[in-house]
């Protein structure tokens, strides 16, 4: 692979032109991942089938609870709609960005690249442009079950674009804090257990019911958990089409958590020795 090579040292702003080349950079290393999930398919399995297991599980134990003809909060769809953005969140934190950083670093290509004048944020970028792309890939291969089992998307095609892409961009954000994990222990162990924390955050959320009809210390818990507002964003758009308000929110969310993300992992890329 051949890295296009430019002088824009890491302590100084970027200019124009540092900013292209970064772009450049971190899009060739973006598609040699891309490149390593075609060659093993097999990789994305789990990334769909164990998500679509939690969401037929969850559907069979609650569906007769909550009809579709007489649980308000489910638009008059059935409780597959309400559920199908906990699997997707589900899905997005399947990333192997991480594990496949740690095995750059102990493989000594890690080592190399930051020998090259390469931009930082291409380094930290990459691997998250391929995750972006697995994960639309995938989300749109869910939704689509999805609809075959009658889930309709109220916000119509539009709708279903902008929740693949806020999906894939929480992939993004996911991935990049455990490449952090990657980058801090050097670790693939402490990394792949570092990811179990998601599954905390996910039932921390209004994920059964919506949150005002949670108990008082689950609804406190939900209201301080960013996963809740990306889930309430991504379920607006299938129950209800595009409503404002939680779509701002769940955005937002998404764009602290990033910036946070790739502030911290470049400091992280540039302290490294």
């Amino acid at each position: 692979m051949t890295i296009t090579t430019h002088a824009a040292p890491d302590s100084r702003p970027m200019s124009a032109t540092g900013s292209t080349n970064a772009a450049r950079d971190s899009l060739i290393l973006g598609g040699r991942a891309i490149r390593e999930a075609i060659r093993t398919p097999d990789s994305l399995f789990p990334t769909i089938l164990i998500p679509l297991f939690f969401l037929v599980v969850n559907v069979g134990q609650a569906a007769r609870i909550f009809p579709a003809d007489g649980t308000s909060f489910l638009q008059g769809q059935n409780y597959g709609a309400f559920q199908l953005p906990a699997s997707l969140l589900l899905s997005a934190s399947f990333g192997g960005a991480a594990l496949y950083l740690v095995e750059e670093i102990e493989g000594g290509y890690f080592d190399k690249l930051r020998a090259t004048p390469i931009s930082r944020m291409a380094l930290v970028l990459g691997r998250l442009y391929a995750e972006f792309v697995k994960t639309m890939v995938v989300g749109t291969v869910m939704v689509v079950l999805a609809l075959l089992f009658g889930i309709r998307v109220e916000s119509g095609f539009l709708g279903f674009l902008v929740l693949v892409v806020m999906v894939s961009l929480w992939a993004m954000v996911f991935s990049g804090f455990m490449q952090l994990i990657a980058v801090k222990t050097r670790s693939a162990a402490a990394t792949q257990g570092a990811s179990m924390v998601f599954f905390p955050l996910l039932f921390l959320t209004p994920n059964f019911v919506p949150r005002d009809q949670l108990t008082r210390p689950m609804e406190v818990a939900a209201t301080i958990n960013p996963v809740t507002y990306v889930m309430e964003g991504a379920r607006s758009l299938i129950l209800d089409g595009f409503d404002g308000p939680s779509l701002v929110k769940a955005f937002a969310v998404v764009a602290v958590a990033m910036a946070a993300m790739l502030a911290l992992s470049i400091k992280m890329v540039n302290s490294y020795d």
